[in-house]
């Protein structure tokens, strides 16, 4: 009873106090600072923190994905085909007159020389006496070793005929043939170039009849001749001695066999399909020029099986065309025989019935 009387004297005394505010200032009021000042405690950082590496931001670049589609390879054989000898241009230049070589009754022959493809190409002319302008016969030799090749070779005396008949002649050696220039010349499409270049530079001459030309081939020349007929659509006539084939393979195998296999086998190696758009044979459809077909019977050197199949096809495509062979004749006709008067006669007939 004591305790409980002694309590509630406290709890009255407390709640006097509270009511007058002095214990409630007491309870209310901030701690006064002290005069020692408070301890910072530092803390060191973990050593795992010392560890962590900084992270420098790296810029991204990403790889380059090759491309689906690989780039084509180029074509080897798209310059020779005859598509692209059409669609080229010729005839930059001019044909020059070097000097005069001889002066007879007939005619008069000069050196020429001309530009093609960047090659300086020579040869000969023979302008016919008489008023000019003249139509043109240009005269196309066949193979002859280039390291014994003659500005005068043997095609001179077809030559010489034709002007003597009243045709402005002229006569191309080719390129890698002396004096001209060396240069490329794959299935003799350099060749075939050279006159190309050749028709188109005689408008340079005055004496020419530019849109009055024939073409005079012999064994490779014949060759060369068709590869023009199907790439040039101006060329007026053309007469086809002891010819090479229209088809590459052909002319090629037979090309290895003389050789030994020295020449002749990157040609054969060529793919069906290229060959397809580099022969001639595949274009006969194109010729627009009458054509006149002569071949010795005992020809060794070309078959006279080609020139056969050449005029069936011809005349299967409803060409203008005639066919001579010689029986017993080799594949050049000796001078002065009987079958080498016929030929230049049939020749110098037909070029005056169409150039004329």
């Amino acid at each position: 009873m004591r305790c409980r009387l002694l309590i509630a004297l406290v709890l009255g005394t407390v709640m006097s106090l509270w009511k007058s505010g002095c214990v409630r200032q007491a309870i209310l009021s901030p701690i006064p600072p002290s005069d020692t000042p408070s301890q910072t405690i530092e803390m060191s950082p973990s050593p795992l923190a010392e560890a962590r590496p900084t992270l420098t931001p790296t810029p991204f670049t990403p790889t380059p994905v090759p491309s689906a589609t690989p780039s084509p390879t180029p074509d080897p054989y798209a310059d020779l085909t005859i598509e692209a000898l059409r669609r080229r241009p010729y005839g930059s230049g001019s044909i020059r007159i070097e000097r005069v070589l001889a002066v007879t009754s007939a005619f008069t022959r000069t050196l020429i020389a001309y530009p093609s493809d960047g090659l300086t190409v020579y040869g000969f002319m023979n302008v016919p006496r008489g008023q000019g302008p003249f139509p043109v016969v240009i005269v196309l030799h066949g193979y002859v070793d280039p390291a014994r090749y003659q500005l005068l070779a043997y095609t001179t005396r077809y030559a010489d005929a034709f002007s003597r008949a009243g045709f402005l002649v002229l006569h191309p050696n080719y390129r890698n043939h002396p004096s001209s220039d060396e240069g490329p010349n794959p299935f003799r499409v350099g060749y075939a170039v050279d006159v190309l270049n050749l028709i188109a530079l005689l408008p340079t001459l005055p004496m020419a009849q530019p849109e009055s030309v024939g073409l005079f081939g012999h064994s490779m020349g014949g060759g060369i001749a068709l590869r023009v007929l199907v790439v040039h659509p101006g060329v007026r006539a053309a007469v086809l001695y002891g010819s090479m084939s229209a088809d590459e393979r052909k002319n090629f195998e037979r090309v290895f066999r003389w050789s030994g296999g020295r020449r002749g086998r990157e040609e054969l190696n060529t793919p069906e399909e290229a060959l397809r758009r580099i022969a001639p044979l595949f274009y006969l459809q194109d010729i627009a020029a009458p054509i006149q077909i002569h071949h010795g019977g005992a020809d060794t050197v070309v078959p006279p099986e080609w020139s056969r199949e050449l005029y069936a096809r011809l005349q299967a495509l409803g060409k203008t065309v005639e066919w001579y062979e010689y029986p017993g004749q080799p594949h050049t006709f000796p001078a002065g025989s009987a079958a080498d008067r016929r030929l230049l006669e049939r020749s110098i007939a037909f070029f005056q019935k169409y150039l004329r």
